[in-house]
């Protein structure tokens, strides 16, 4: 009897399990729904100012086709200095290998970049134990982002970075986040922030014909004077993508761990039941020899 009463417990115990799991991944779905939306509908504007910062370039652009030149633009001196990454992380658990990746692909980062020339600062209260459990020193922990991260509060910490890049502080400044491709595939990406690509560099043949072929705008206020606003614009924009795509992934990834977990439970909770009847079926059969024995005895 007692083995059948610590197999009904476990049943309990599963059943919670799997209703809990059931929930939480409801919770994801959701939360993934609705960030999703806002990722896919601030994809458009950061394309479209990335078309335009490219656009003011090619004017901006001196005859000779040099490159442009802007603070945010700088490339690193020979030999490189100080360097940044920002590693975004998540604040719960229960989502798989959401962070394991992104942590393995930082220390990666930061072991090809050399240990001692890069500053760590980390979003989330994962990463940040991560970490400190590794003795890696962390110079920040962001805690003002939440499940929805607030352009102002992303715009201070680009402002922050831009202005520690343009004063020297640091050769480049770099994210780590995990990149949203569909629901069934995230991969974790190192970004440069800064300094930000040249919109002049990489452009083919095909595209420069293609963009010779537009008409000719009239700037007020002039290309240069609309580029130094757009490039700090540009920085603003790509941070709140990588804070965006790694809400997304995580949403993602928990929504799949808690499906895994449900199933896992639904098919010990079969196993245990297999069990328990098993049990309460050798127990009733236990009980039957025993009165008939009894009964015999009397005879």
């Amino acid at each position: 009897m007692a083995k059948v009463r610590e197999i009904k417990g476990r049943m309990k115990a599963i059943g919670n399990i799997e209703r809990i799991t059931k929930t939480m991944k409801m919770i994801a779905t959701v939360r993934f729904q609705s960030a999703l939306q806002d990722s896919m509908a601030a994809r458009p504007y950061a394309q479209k100012i990335t078309d335009l910062v490219a656009d003011l370039a090619k004017h901006c652009a001196s005859d000779d086709g040099s490159a442009v030149m802007h603070p945010l633009l700088r490339r690193a001196a020979a030999g490189g200095g100080r360097k940044l990454l920002l590693v975004l992380t998540s604040n719960r658990g229960l989502c798989g290998g959401y962070n394991a990746h992104v942590l393995r692909a930082a220390s990666q980062h930061i072991n090809e970049s050399g240990d001692k020339d890069v500053d760590l600062e980390v979003v989330g209260k994962k990463g940040a134990a991560y970490f400190r459990f590794t003795g890696r020193t962390v110079a920040a922990v962001h805690t003002q982002f939440g499940d929805k991260p607030v352009y102002s509060e992303i715009e201070k910490l680009a402002r922050q970075y831009m202005d520690k890049f343009t004063s020297g502080q640091y050769d480049s400044v770099s994210v780590a986040y995990m990149s949203f491709q569909s629901a069934a595939r995230q991969t974790p990406q190192i970004l440069t922030l800064l300094p930000l690509q040249d919109p002049t560099d990489g452009k083919s043949e095909a595209d420069s014909e293609k963009t010779s072929m537009v008409a000719d705008y009239e700037f007020s206020p002039f290309p240069q004077e609309l580029l130094g606003e757009l490039l700090p614009l540009s920085v603003k924009t790509q941070l709140l993508a990588c804070f965006g795509e790694a809400v997304v992934s995580e949403h993602t990834a928990r929504m799949v761990a808690m499906q895994n977990a449900t199933d896992a439970a639904g098919k010990m909770g079969k196993r245990l039941t297999r069990s328990f009847n098993r049990a309460r079926q050798a127990a009733i059969t236990t009980e039957l020899s025993e009165i008939i024995a009894g009964a015999t005895a009397l005879e």
